[in-house]
């Protein structure tokens, strides 16, 4: 069997496996925009390598009015990378993205205009492999993002993020809980304990015993 038609079958099983409102392949292929987009994009992928660069952007500018996916020919992704209803997804040219990766709507790996990639400056994210990626988070810069991460809903990530972590909020930053169970795409679950809002309970409660400490001594 043709290892591109294996690659295929594998990113079906993927959206099948990850997808709990998909239960067959032939729904998979009709039904998922995240992979009509993943499909144009290998397809313009090959283009771009061949330097027929102006015809590959003008598909993949077909397949962000098809599917509101938008993903750079120039960018290099990996095998079974799923995206999650795909609306306003952004992966920028220089962009390098692992294996099994996971992606939720509204996210953008997005570039710094401190860089130049005309003159062969990276300067979009590198995402590792088995990654998860909540809807709405901003990933900018050549920055790192570990394998086996997970990126919280609607946090800015602007450094590099440790392998096997869990960082939520702007700008994002660790939580002290890594266990995948509580993960939640779509935000944080309430049992993840996030260090900064921890400390803001411990400033306000010090606050407090300082506030009855004057009132008594007036």
């Amino acid at each position: 069997m043709n290892s591109k038609f294996k690659q295929f079958l594998s990113e079906l099983d993927t959206i099948i496996a990850k997808d709990p409102a998909t239960s067959s392949k032939l729904e998979a292929f009709l039904c998922s925009p995240g992979l009509h987009g993943i499909l144009i994009y290998r397809f313009t992928h090959i283009l771009w390598k061949k330097n027929w660069k102006l015809l590959a952007k003008m598909i993949s500018l077909f397949a962000r009015w098809l599917t509101g996916v938008e993903i750079h020919p120039g960018a290099k992704i990996g095998k079974n990378f799923f995206i999650d209803h795909g609306m306003g997804v952004v992966i920028g040219e220089t962009a390098v993205i692992g294996d099994n990766v996971t992606m939720y709507h509204g996210v953008t790996l997005g570039g710094t205009t401190s860089y130049n990639s005309k003159k062969g400056e990276k300067r979009h994210p590198s995402i590792g492999n088995n990654v998860v990626i909540g809807a709405g988070a901003l990933i900018l810069g050549p920055i790192k993002v570990g394998d086996n991460a997970k990126i919280g809903a609607n946090a800015t990530v602007v450094k590099n993020v440790e392998s096997n972590v869990t960082v939520v909020g702007v700008a994002a930053h660790k939580t002290k809980s890594n266990n995948s169970k509580l993960f939640v795409p779509y935000g944080i679950s309430s049992k993840v304990s996030d260090p900064f809002e921890d400390k803001i309970v411990e400033l306000n409660e010090k606050i407090r015993i300082l506030e009855e400490k004057i009132q008594k001594t007036q």
